[in-house]
Protein backbone atom coordinates (compact mmCIF):
# COMPACT_ATOMS: atom_id res chain seq x y z
CA UNK A 1 0.00 0.00 0.00
CA UNK A 2 1.36 3.36 -0.98
CA UNK A 3 1.81 5.77 1.63
CA UNK A 4 -0.43 7.99 0.29
CA UNK A 5 -3.58 5.52 0.26
CA UNK A 6 -2.57 4.37 3.85
CA UNK A 7 -3.08 8.24 4.90
CA UNK A 8 -6.62 8.19 3.13
CA UNK A 9 -7.50 4.92 5.37
CA UNK A 10 -5.59 6.14 8.23
CA UNK A 11 -7.25 9.47 8.28
CA UNK A 12 -10.98 9.42 7.07
CA UNK A 13 -12.69 10.21 9.24
CA UNK A 14 -16.60 11.28 10.14
CA UNK A 15 -18.00 14.05 11.95
CA UNK A 16 -19.09 13.45 15.32
CA UNK A 17 -22.20 11.58 16.00
CA UNK A 18 -21.83 9.46 12.44
CA UNK A 19 -20.27 6.38 14.38
CA UNK A 20 -23.79 4.72 15.00
CA UNK A 21 -21.45 2.68 17.94
CA UNK A 22 -22.64 3.62 21.80
CA UNK A 23 -21.81 2.05 24.84
CA UNK A 24 -25.72 1.33 26.14
CA UNK A 25 -24.16 2.40 29.72
CA UNK A 26 -22.09 5.56 28.81
CA UNK A 27 -23.16 8.43 26.53
CA UNK A 28 -20.03 8.84 24.69
CA UNK A 29 -19.42 6.86 21.52
CA UNK A 30 -17.03 3.97 21.54
CA UNK A 31 -14.48 4.31 19.34
CA UNK A 32 -14.63 3.86 16.14
CA UNK A 33 -12.80 0.32 14.69
CA UNK A 34 -9.16 0.11 13.17
CA UNK A 35 -8.96 -0.85 9.68
CA UNK A 36 -7.52 -4.01 9.62
CA UNK A 37 -4.13 -4.70 8.29
CA UNK A 38 -4.97 -7.46 5.99
CA UNK A 39 -7.27 -4.24 4.24
CA UNK A 40 -4.89 -1.97 4.15
CA UNK A 41 -1.93 -4.26 3.08
CA UNK A 42 -3.93 -6.19 0.50
CA UNK A 43 -7.36 -4.72 -0.87
CA UNK A 44 -6.63 -0.64 -0.02
CA UNK A 45 -6.63 -0.24 -3.98
CA UNK A 46 -10.15 -1.22 -4.55
CA UNK A 47 -11.86 -0.07 -0.90
CA UNK A 48 -9.33 2.13 0.68
CA UNK A 49 -8.33 4.64 -2.26
CA UNK A 50 -10.72 7.14 -3.41
CA UNK A 51 -10.35 6.55 -6.86
CA UNK A 52 -11.30 2.93 -6.43
CA UNK A 53 -15.53 3.82 -6.99
CA UNK A 54 -15.03 5.70 -10.26
CA UNK A 55 -13.71 1.95 -11.30
CA UNK A 56 -15.52 -0.65 -9.18
CA UNK A 57 -19.08 1.17 -8.43
CA UNK A 58 -20.51 0.55 -11.56
CA UNK A 59 -22.21 -2.85 -12.16
CA UNK A 60 -21.27 -3.92 -15.50
CA UNK A 61 -17.63 -4.00 -13.88
CA UNK A 62 -18.54 -5.94 -10.95
CA UNK A 63 -21.04 -8.16 -13.35
CA UNK A 64 -17.61 -8.29 -15.51
CA UNK A 65 -15.21 -9.56 -12.68
CA UNK A 66 -18.13 -12.24 -11.80
CA UNK A 67 -17.56 -13.46 -15.37
CA UNK A 68 -21.66 -12.43 -16.14
CA UNK A 69 -22.86 -14.01 -12.57
CA UNK A 70 -23.73 -11.13 -10.61
CA UNK A 71 -27.67 -11.04 -11.41
CA UNK A 72 -27.66 -14.88 -10.66
CA UNK A 73 -25.67 -14.51 -7.57
CA UNK A 74 -27.81 -11.28 -6.63
CA UNK A 75 -30.91 -13.55 -7.36
CA UNK A 76 -29.41 -16.18 -4.79
CA UNK A 77 -29.74 -14.11 -1.94
CA UNK A 78 -32.98 -12.22 -3.13
CA UNK A 79 -35.16 -15.82 -3.61
CA UNK A 80 -34.08 -16.43 0.20
CA UNK A 81 -35.72 -12.92 1.51
CA UNK A 82 -39.36 -14.39 2.56
CA UNK A 83 -40.01 -12.37 5.64
CA UNK A 84 -42.80 -11.09 7.86
CA UNK A 85 -43.05 -7.47 8.23
CA UNK A 86 -40.89 -5.75 10.70
CA UNK A 87 -38.07 -8.38 10.26
CA UNK A 88 -34.27 -6.65 9.98
CA UNK A 89 -31.39 -8.70 8.05
CA UNK A 90 -27.94 -7.50 8.38
CA UNK A 91 -25.14 -7.11 5.67
CA UNK A 92 -21.73 -7.85 6.61
CA UNK A 93 -19.69 -5.34 4.45
CA UNK A 94 -20.54 -3.06 1.47
CA UNK A 95 -20.92 -4.40 -1.93
CA UNK A 96 -19.89 -2.69 -5.17
CA UNK A 97 -22.42 -2.39 -8.01
CA UNK A 98 -26.30 -2.66 -7.66
CA UNK A 99 -26.32 -5.53 -4.73
CA UNK A 100 -27.43 -3.72 -1.76
CA UNK A 101 -29.69 -1.19 -3.76
CA UNK A 102 -31.89 -4.49 -4.66
CA UNK A 103 -31.83 -6.03 -1.25
CA UNK A 104 -33.04 -2.75 0.07
CA UNK A 105 -35.94 -3.13 -2.58
CA UNK A 106 -37.07 -6.02 -1.65
CA UNK A 107 -36.72 -6.00 1.72
CA UNK A 108 -38.90 -2.54 1.72
CA UNK A 109 -41.67 -4.58 -0.13
CA UNK A 110 -41.91 -7.06 3.00
CA UNK A 111 -41.88 -3.91 5.33
CA UNK A 112 -38.19 -5.39 6.64
CA UNK A 113 -35.22 -3.66 7.94
CA UNK A 114 -31.91 -3.44 6.05
CA UNK A 115 -28.35 -2.96 8.49
CA UNK A 116 -25.44 -2.72 6.48
CA UNK A 117 -21.88 -2.96 8.93
CA UNK A 118 -18.60 -1.76 6.86
CA UNK A 119 -14.79 -1.41 8.40
CA UNK A 120 -14.13 1.48 6.18
CA UNK A 121 -15.16 5.02 7.16
CA UNK A 122 -14.95 5.46 3.32
CA UNK A 123 -17.07 2.79 2.55
CA UNK A 124 -19.53 3.62 4.73
CA UNK A 125 -19.81 7.08 3.08
CA UNK A 126 -19.71 5.96 0.01
CA UNK A 127 -23.03 3.06 0.98
CA UNK A 128 -24.63 5.99 2.50
CA UNK A 129 -24.88 8.26 -0.78
CA UNK A 130 -26.29 4.67 -2.78
CA UNK A 131 -28.65 3.86 -0.15
CA UNK A 132 -30.06 7.53 0.73
CA UNK A 133 -33.65 6.91 -1.28
CA UNK A 134 -34.41 4.43 0.77
CA UNK A 135 -36.31 4.80 4.10
CA UNK A 136 -35.42 1.13 5.91
CA UNK A 137 -31.67 1.33 5.63
CA UNK A 138 -29.78 1.52 8.96
CA UNK A 139 -25.88 1.99 7.95
CA UNK A 140 -23.37 1.01 11.05
CA UNK A 141 -19.20 1.51 11.28
CA UNK A 142 -18.44 -1.99 12.49
CA UNK A 143 -15.65 -4.26 11.91
CA UNK A 144 -17.06 -8.05 11.05
CA UNK A 145 -14.91 -9.61 13.74
CA UNK A 146 -16.11 -7.94 16.25
CA UNK A 147 -19.74 -6.77 16.07
CA UNK A 148 -21.64 -4.97 18.78
CA UNK A 149 -25.23 -6.11 18.30
CA UNK A 150 -26.79 -7.84 20.96
CA UNK A 151 -26.65 -12.04 20.09
CA UNK A 152 -29.98 -12.95 18.29
CA UNK A 153 -30.63 -9.80 16.73
CA UNK A 154 -31.26 -10.48 13.07
CA UNK A 155 -34.13 -12.69 11.02
CA UNK A 156 -31.43 -13.56 8.46
CA UNK A 157 -27.66 -12.26 8.09
CA UNK A 158 -26.10 -11.85 4.59
CA UNK A 159 -22.49 -12.31 3.93
CA UNK A 160 -21.71 -11.74 0.13
CA UNK A 161 -18.66 -12.39 -1.23
CA UNK A 162 -16.39 -11.29 2.11
CA UNK A 163 -14.72 -14.25 3.17
CA UNK A 164 -12.86 -15.04 0.60
CA UNK A 165 -11.19 -11.39 1.37
CA UNK A 166 -10.31 -12.50 5.10
CA UNK A 167 -7.23 -14.24 6.52
CA UNK A 168 -8.54 -17.47 8.04
CA UNK A 169 -8.34 -15.71 11.20
CA UNK A 170 -10.66 -13.07 10.51
CA UNK A 171 -13.19 -15.42 8.35
CA UNK A 172 -13.59 -17.61 11.11
CA UNK A 173 -14.09 -14.91 13.35
CA UNK A 174 -16.48 -12.97 11.08
CA UNK A 175 -18.41 -16.03 10.68
CA UNK A 176 -19.05 -16.60 14.00
CA UNK A 177 -20.00 -13.57 14.59
CA UNK A 178 -22.60 -13.55 11.73
CA UNK A 179 -24.35 -16.93 13.53
CA UNK A 180 -24.01 -14.66 17.20
CA UNK A 181 -26.51 -12.01 15.99
CA UNK A 182 -28.88 -13.93 13.77
CA UNK A 183 -32.39 -15.21 15.43
CA UNK A 184 -32.45 -19.02 16.58
CA UNK A 185 -35.17 -20.06 13.30
CA UNK A 186 -33.38 -17.53 11.36
CA UNK A 187 -30.45 -17.82 8.43
CA UNK A 188 -27.53 -17.18 7.52
CA UNK A 189 -26.65 -16.81 3.71
CA UNK A 190 -22.93 -16.88 2.16
CA UNK A 191 -22.20 -16.64 -1.54
CA UNK A 192 -18.49 -16.34 -1.95
CA UNK A 193 -16.17 -18.18 -3.97
CA UNK A 194 -15.65 -21.99 -4.56
CA UNK A 195 -13.25 -24.56 -5.90
CA UNK A 196 -14.40 -24.78 -9.41
CA UNK A 197 -14.67 -28.53 -11.14
CA UNK A 198 -11.75 -29.65 -12.82
CA UNK A 199 -12.79 -29.63 -15.91
CA UNK A 200 -14.46 -26.04 -16.17
CA UNK A 201 -12.04 -24.26 -17.75
CA UNK A 202 -12.50 -21.08 -15.20
CA UNK A 203 -10.27 -22.95 -12.96
CA UNK A 204 -7.14 -22.59 -14.69
CA UNK A 205 -8.24 -19.06 -15.33
CA UNK A 206 -9.26 -17.85 -12.32
CA UNK A 207 -6.36 -19.72 -9.96
CA UNK A 208 -3.39 -17.51 -10.92
CA UNK A 209 -5.64 -14.24 -10.77
CA UNK A 210 -6.82 -15.07 -7.53
CA UNK A 211 -3.21 -15.61 -6.41
CA UNK A 212 -1.56 -12.53 -7.45
CA UNK A 213 -4.87 -10.13 -6.32
CA UNK A 214 -7.14 -12.15 -3.59
CA UNK A 215 -5.07 -14.18 -1.85
CA UNK A 216 -6.62 -15.73 0.57
CA UNK A 217 -9.29 -16.87 -1.65
CA UNK A 218 -7.67 -19.73 -2.31
CA UNK A 219 -8.58 -20.81 1.10
CA UNK A 220 -12.13 -21.54 0.05
CA UNK A 221 -10.86 -23.69 -3.14
CA UNK A 222 -9.23 -26.22 -0.87
CA UNK A 223 -11.59 -26.52 2.34
CA UNK A 224 -15.77 -26.10 2.07
CA UNK A 225 -16.96 -23.48 3.62
CA UNK A 226 -18.31 -24.80 6.24
CA UNK A 227 -15.48 -26.03 7.73
CA UNK A 228 -14.68 -22.88 9.05
CA UNK A 229 -17.47 -22.20 10.88
CA UNK A 230 -17.33 -22.62 14.47
CA UNK A 231 -16.42 -26.21 16.19
CA UNK A 232 -19.90 -27.48 17.65
CA UNK A 233 -22.22 -25.69 15.77
CA UNK A 234 -25.50 -27.37 15.19
CA UNK A 235 -27.36 -25.86 12.64
CA UNK A 236 -31.30 -26.83 12.09
CA UNK A 237 -29.89 -27.17 8.62
CA UNK A 238 -27.18 -26.56 6.13
CA UNK A 239 -27.75 -26.65 1.97
CA UNK A 240 -24.84 -25.29 -0.45
CA UNK A 241 -25.50 -24.55 -4.03
CA UNK A 242 -23.17 -24.15 -6.94
CA UNK A 243 -23.34 -22.32 -9.60
CA UNK A 244 -20.73 -21.42 -12.96
CA UNK A 245 -19.43 -25.16 -12.70
CA UNK A 246 -18.47 -24.67 -9.07
CA UNK A 247 -16.57 -21.50 -8.94
CA UNK A 248 -19.20 -19.60 -7.16
CA UNK A 249 -21.21 -20.91 -3.89
CA UNK A 250 -24.14 -19.77 -1.81
CA UNK A 251 -24.37 -21.70 1.61
CA UNK A 252 -27.54 -21.53 3.86
CA UNK A 253 -26.87 -21.86 7.08
CA UNK A 254 -30.21 -21.75 9.69
CA UNK A 255 -29.73 -21.49 13.37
Amino acid sequence: MNDDSRAVAEHYRFDVGDNPQQDSGNLAPTPPPAIPDYLQDTYWWAYLHPKSFYFFEREWVVNLILWGNMKKLTHAVLDEMDLPPQSSVLQVACVYGDFSNRLATRLGEMQAQLNVVDVAPIQIDNIRKKLKDHDNVSIHHQDSTCMSFPDDSFEETVVFFLLHEQPEDARRKTIAEAIRVTKPGGRVIFVDYHGPKKSNPMRYVMKPILIMLEPFAMDLWRDELPEFMPAGIKPKNLSSRFYFGGLYQKVVLEI
